[in-house]
């Protein structure tokens, strides 16, 4: 095994290990933390002419901004669920533009709206300071 390959499987365990012992919060903690990677590597793809790179990037994107939003509850979350909702759904449109136009500006406006979405998220963390 190559130096290259023992790091990518030292990665996937390590991430695989990672998910199998958070709690529900800090799931969604390194879910809004790869989707800001995501989005950093579409802005570098879109800056280099990658094409192919910058639509896996925005696409793994969406799919994880879609899998924050089906597991809100409305029912449970209310007012919050709801404006919640309706950003991600803006948030997946924005980045659905930034790939069609190959836009850095839409990713630079995703990338700000998903820190200000973690910043809150890491604000209420179990045992955060209050």
């Amino acid at each position: 095994m190559n130096g290259r390959a023992a790091m990518q499987a030292y990665q996937s365990t390590n991430a695989h290990a990672s998910v199998m012992d958070a709690s529900p919060h800090k799931l969604i903690a390194l879910i809004l933390n790869r989707v800001l990677e995501r989005i950093s590597r579409a802005k570098l793809a879109i800056e280099q002419g990658d094409v192919a790179a910058r639509g896996q990037a925005i696409s793994k994107s969406i799919e994880a901004v879609a899998s924050l939003q089906s597991w809100l509850d409305v029912e449970k979350g209310g007012e919050v669920a709801d404006n919640l909702d309706s950003l991600y759904d803006y948030i997946v449109r924005r980045l659905l533009e930034a790939n069609t136009n190959n836009d850095l500006s839409a990713l630079e406006e995703v990338s700000g709206l998903l820190a200000e979405i973690k910043s809150g998220w890491d604000g209420i963390a179990p045992g955060a300071a209050r």
